[in-house]
């Protein structure tokens, strides 16, 4: 009587199941609580095998929050033969679409990971750089000056917008494309105020026609 063929993973294949094992855990715990003996049980290896594909804990926490962010990266990159506007929207709808499907991991790296770890908050920095990189690309495209204040500006938004859609009640119809509209209203705001801040002063000035 022949037995079930085992089949045998290569390393690297290896290595992407227990990644993936992680992502998937994030889905309802932060990732201080990702259990590395919990993820070699689903796995059905080892702890210790683990740690023959990864390094460390560390390690293994690197490499989970390098490949999810790398999917976010990806998933908020406009084609960029498009117009402006389109390229615009296009990044805007990626980033709602992409938190929205993956909040609970989002949430996970986004609020906890570089406090509790601070061995990937070097990876979460990038990344957050690399998307911000995008207010800037949009200002290039819509054709308007550079401004000193781009840079911390960018940053600026996608906090913002990182509060925004990780809060927003969705329960009403057209909630989402509300959210991508008022996304999108702080981002043109955001740009038509980098050469000349308006304060309270100046916004009362203008409803009055003073």
């Amino acid at each position: 009587m022949s037995g079930k063929r085992i089949t045998r993973l290569t390393p690297d294949q290896r290595r992407t199941q227990l990644v993936d094992i992680g992502l998937e855990m994030l889905a309802d715990r932060s990732l201080d609580e990702l259990s590395t003996d919990e993820v070699a049980r689903r796995a059905g290896i080892s702890r210790g095998l683990l740690f023959h594909y990864f390094d460390s804990k560390r390690d293994f926490y690197r490499a989970v929050v390098a490949k999810e962010c790398a999917r976010f990266i990806e998933a908020v990159e406009p084609d960029p033969a498009l117009a402006p506007v389109a390229w615009l929207r296009s990044f805007i709808d990626g980033f709602v679409a992409y938190v929205l499907e993956h909040r609970q991991v989002y949430l996970a790296l986004v609020r906890g990971a570089s406090g509790s770890h601070p061995a990937v908050a070097d990876i979460l920095g990038e990344t957050r750089e690399a998307v911000a990189r995008h207010v800037v690309d949009a200002q290039r495209r819509i054709g308007m000056p550079e401004s000193p204040r781009l840079d911390i500006a960018s940053r600026a938004w996608m906090a913002f917008a990182e509060e925004a859609v990780t809060g927003w009640p969705l329960g009403e119809p057209g909630a989402r494309e509300e959210l991508a509209a008022f996304l999108e209203s702080s981002f043109v705001s955001l740009l038509g105020t980098l050469d000349r801040p308006v304060g309270l002063a100046d916004m009362a000035a203008r409803r009055t026609g003073a």
